[in-house]
């Protein structure tokens, strides 16, 4: 159990069935349980009030009750786990003063210390609607790749701007190695969120915003909108989730190598 100073929160996790690379993969068996359950007993590890799963669909509903979780079924046609969130906290009757955290259904490894982290950093922002974390990139591939999502912040710790894009723009050198070698630093950002409840029906209730579609980044509608993201380095690496069959591979391995 992870002993960081928290208000009380909640944890939701976002679980669709449906997914472009590997659809139903929140039911598929890793090491002997589903992906959802792994991911559901991390949760549990955190000092969260109460951990919800939000899904929109009856088989995910049955699995779920299953292994003890608590359920709501949510509507078939949101577009983002904000979405599906807002409408659990509805459902649920939930104040909007309540902290929420967004653990996506494809996390097994998430340690808990970071749940703990992102909603206590929240907490101690009263000037900022929305948490998150992000970790040190040190390999030049990783800074022009497209998948890893680049943060750059200001002098207070709160998000300037998200993009897929090498930002900050490293134009006097010659290569990212040699900006790095010269101190240069990239943060990726960590898919890891923590919402103040109004702030996150008030952005969920707009139309997705031009940076936003253009970047293919939901939390641009937020900073659209004038509201500020709280950045904070992860206080333990969160390795990357499972989006292909190959990443599921992985972390199978990684799982079955700890209960060996």
């Amino acid at each position: 159990m992870s002993t960081a100073s928290v208000s009380a929160y909640h944890i939701v996790i976002p679980a669709r069935f449906a997914s472009e690379r590997l659809p139903g993969k929140v039911l598929l068996d890793l090491a002997g349980c589903s992906l959802l359950e792994h991911v559901w007993q991390r949760a549990g590890e955190s000092s969260a009030e109460s951990v919800v799963i939000a899904t929109d669909d009856e088989r995910i509903v049955s699995v779920a009750e299953a292994f003890g979780a608590r359920v709501v079924l949510t509507s078939q046609d949101h577009q983002s786990g904000s979405d599906r969130i807002a409408e659990c906290a509805a459902v649920l009757n939930w104040p909007d003063e309540q902290l929420v955290v967004n653990l996506q259904g494809d996390e097994p490894l998430m340690p808990s210390a970071c749940l703990d982290q992102v909603a206590a950093l929240l907490d101690e922002r009263p000037d900022c609607e929305v948490a998150s974390l992000y970790w040190p990139i040190t390999e030049a591939d990783e800074v022009v790749n497209s998948n890893a999502v680049k943060v750059v912040t200001d002098s207070k710790g709160r998000a300037l701007y998200f993009s897929r894009a090498p930002i900050p723009f490293a134009r006097s050198f010659a290569s990212i190695t040699e900006a790095m070698e010269s101190g240069i630093e990239w943060k990726r950002h960590l898919g890891l969120y923590a919402y103040r409840l109004e702030a996150l029906r008030r952005y969920t209730a707009c139309s997705p915003t031009p940076l936003e579609k253009s970047e293919r980044l939901e939390q641009l509608r937020i900073m659209e909108q004038g509201g500020r993201i709280a950045m904070a380095q992860a206080c333990e690496f969160i390795p990357a989730g499972i989006d292909t069959p190959e990443d599921l591979n992985r972390v199978r391995c990684l799982i079955e190598s700890k209960t060996l």
